[in-house]
């Protein structure tokens, strides 16, 4: 035993002899060690390990432990259920936890079921492994949402709701947008319906920046669609006649489903009658009997047709009707020439404005009829092979001037109104279909006028007298001023030549003067004639007395002169032309006295 110790003693002895023969690493490299020293072991207290150790230890820890990352998902196996928590292996360092909260889609989960997560939090307070169910479901929804993009997979989805525009989907628990134009080849007209359902889809967009997804189901069935359109229309015929159904109604024409495959019907190939808006004649879901009119086999269109399943009704006109016939029909269109009848279904015939009335006054058609007015009339003309008929209103009734010569003989008076205005007369209605024109001079004995619109207005009542009368022409010719006696036959007497005035300087105008002898007579004073006695001239305002030296009714033409009255050369002059006034009624023309007067007054004012 004391041997024993001995030996133990002697050990130990040559050990730190040898520890002192033998400097450790700390020695030799002080800097190197301090720089290499394990301060958190140290400061925890545990001690050191051997490195060989170590690097066995880690290796055992990467061959039996996953060290997965906070971002990635991987894939865990529930070891315990408990009443808050799924207790999770993920094969790590230490099982993780996850609240049942993100099961509550799965009831059913059991001890043993395989599950996606993805590690929320390493290490809580407590040092436990906390994990995320939800968020490694997000992370492999988005994966396969991108898959299903990429390679265009089709991928089953829950219609959750509507939204505005469209519907709200599941998809791989990420909510997408399902517009309304992508549900289905077909306008859909209650989208409810498609709520709750399991429905198969495409991904056609996503966003990444925003996170938001499209679907369309509507993409997966155009494929098949087109395949059967292609087949459909390789076996269509024009003149084909084939049973659809009314899918769409839009104002320019109907669409027909014909069974995998959309027809077009026109608006103008609905119905041989004119008609507003399709909704007239179809309506939707409506089942029909089409006509194939023309087809697209590269466009896939097809023209369809549904009055052409019917006679032409031209062609089941009663044959009996001719023209002069009295027809009935309803006013369908107006425009600005003429109105058309529909005198049966189809067929329709014009009513030109001029045939509305026997009035030569033409006015709008809107005057006489208007749009669904049921009327009478005669056919003027019928051609079957042009299939055109025109219409008479006016001839239902008596032509008024078929005694025309009777009621408005040349000389009647009679009360019109006014119609119209042109640059060279009034046209005055004397009752519908008489109408007759006054010429511009035929309006006043004495105003001027220079357009008819200074003396009246249309719609005034005027007086007339029946001038000339042209009964082929069909021409009224009236007068207004005639219905009055003419006032310038008095003044031819008042105002004869040699006769003595007093009136005043109206206006100094070019070349002479002008003076008002009453509200009819303006005489014209030559510049010469106006001369005073003391020879000065007469000025605007001045009062004097004046002689006539020349007076022509024909053209309303007086002439007077100041001078006259105080010179006895003048005076003499003017008695010739009193005596040669006197005679005019011997002169056979009126040019030969227009012709002495201008004589006398050229003689009067220096030029003879």
């Amino acid at each position: 035993m004391a041997e024993e110790t001995k030996n133990q003693e002697v050990q130990e002895s040559n050990s730190e002899v040898s520890n002192h023969a033998a400097p450790s690493a700390q020695q030799e490299n002080p800097e190197q060690f301090l720089k290499d020293f394990n301060w958190h072991n140290y400061e925890e207290g545990i001690d050191p390990v051997d490195d060989t150790k170590l690097v066995e230890f880690e290796k055992l820890v990467a061959e039996n432990f996953v060290d997965t990352l906070d971002d990635e998902v991987t894939t865990g196996r529930v070891i315990n259920i408990t009443d808050r928590d799924a207790i999770i292996d993920i094969n790590a360092k230490s099982e993780g936890v996850i609240s049942l909260n993100e099961f509550r889609y799965n009831p059913d989960l059991k001890v043993g079921d395989e599950v996606e997560v993805l590690i929320d939090v390493r290490e809580d307070a407590t040092g436990q492994l906390i994990l995320s169910h939800r968020k490694a479901r997000v992370i492999m929804a988005w994966d396969r949402v991108n898959k299903a993009h990429d390679e265009a997979l089709i991928v089953n989805g829950f219609v959750k709701c509507r939204t505005k525009g469209g519907m709200i989907v599941d998809v791989f628990g990420i909510e997408a947008f399902l517009p309304g134009s992508q549900i289905d080849v077909k306008p859909i007209r209650d989208y409810d319906a498609y709520v709750g359902k399991t429905m198969e889809f495409k991904v056609v967009k996503i966003n990444h920046e925003f996170k938001n997804v499209v679907v369309s189901h509507k993409a997966l069935i155009e494929a098949d669609i087109e395949e059967q359109k292609k087949e459909i229309i390789g076996q269509l015929e024009k003149g084909q006649v084939l049973e659809g159904t009314v899918k769409n109604i839009t104002s320019y024409g109907v669409f027909v489903d014909l069974g995998g495959v959309d027809g077009l019907v026109h608006i103008t190939d609905l119905s041989w009658s004119r008609i507003n808006h399709p909704n007239e004649i179809v309506e939707l879901d409506q089942k029909l009997n089409v006509v194939i009119l023309d087809f697209d086999e590269a466009k896939t269109r097809i023209q369809l047709g549904l009055k052409q399943l019917h006679k032409h009704p031209w062609e089941a006109l009663d044959e009996n009707l001719k023209v002069g016939d009295n027809v009935k029909g309803k006013v369908v269109v107006i425009a600005d020439y003429g109105a058309f009848i529909e005198v049966a279904e189809g067929v329709e015939g014009l009513i030109h404005v001029s045939e509305m009335s026997w009035s030569t006054h033409l006015r709008s058609a809107q005057d006489f009829v208007k749009v669904g007015d049921e009327i009478e009339a005669q056919i003027l003309t019928l051609d079957r092979d042009d299939r055109k008929m025109s219409l008479g209103i006016k001839q239902l009734s008596a032509d008024p001037w078929t005694d025309i010569t009777s009621k408005y003989p040349v000389g009647s008076k009679h009360t019109g109104i006014v119609r119209n205005f042109t640059n060279f007369g009034v046209f005055v209605e004397l009752e519908e279909g008489i109408d007759g024109l006054i010429y511009i001079s035929d309006l006043s004995w004495t105003k001027k006028i220079k357009h008819p619109s200074e003396f009246t207005n249309v719609g005034d009542k005027l007086e007339v007298v029946v001038l000339e009368l042209d009964v082929e022409g069909r021409k009224l010719s009236l007068g207004h001023k005639q219905t009055e006696s003419n006032p310038w036959d008095k003044y031819e007497t008042e105002f004869a030549v040699g006769t003595t005035h007093t009136a005043e300087i109206a206006e100094i105008v070019d070349k002479g003067a002008t003076i008002e002898f009453n509200e009819d007579i303006t005489a014209f004073v030559p510049t010469r004639h106006l001369e005073k006695e003391d020879g000065k001239k007469l000025n605007a305002g001045e009062s004097a007395e004046f002689q006539i030296i020349e007076f022509n009714k024909e053209f309303k033409r007086v002439v007077a002169s100041h001078m006259a009255i105080h010179k006895e050369e003048e005076q003499k002059i003017v008695k010739q032309a009193a005596k040669k006034s006197a005679q005019n009624t011997e002169k056979t023309t009126i040019g030969d006295v227009n012709a002495d007067l201008q004589a006398l007054k050229d003689k009067m004012e220096g030029k003879g």
